[in-house]
């Protein structure tokens, strides 16, 4: 998780360097993807990273991930949710984080990360509300 938050951050960072440099107007796109991975099965509670992401939370100490993809996931935050798709465990997958920010003067930056050991991401393919509330 660590490593997802920090990556993204020196994305960000580096964007901001260089819309700081002119005076010009920037647009920003960054990716977020998972390549490989093993297909589970896995419940537990939505809440929200501080870098604004999603992260599924298990009871009593399981696994938490962070959740890559994934749409409408807003709506619920604070739910127990049921997720199906690809997990980064151990060494299946990896995440790969690309960011590009172009200056109208065409300035670019373009920013690659690969993030992978002991992260654990989740690639989104479906979500099934089990309850309105996180169970304890």
């Amino acid at each position: 998780m660590k490593l997802i938050s920090a990556s993204v951050c020196v994305t960000l960072m580096c964007a901001a360097g260089l819309a700081a440099q002119s005076t010009e107007t920037t647009k920003e796109k960054t990716k977020v993807r998972m390549d490989g991975g093993k297909e589970i099965t896995t419940t537990g509670c939505l809440e929200r990273n501080a870098d604004g992401g999603f992260m599924l939370t298990g009871r009593q100490g399981a696994m938490e991930y962070a959740l890559v993809g994934g749409h409408d996931l807003d709506k619920h935050v604070g739910h127990e949710i049921e997720v199906k798709g690809k997990t980064t465990d151990g060494d299946h997958g990896k995440v790969k984080v690309e960011s590009k920010t172009k200056a109208s003067n065409s300035a670019t930056a373009h920013e690659k990360a690969e993030l992978k050991g002991d992260l654990h991401a989740l690639s989104v393919k479906s979500v099934k509300m089990i309850s309105s509330h996180c169970a304890s």
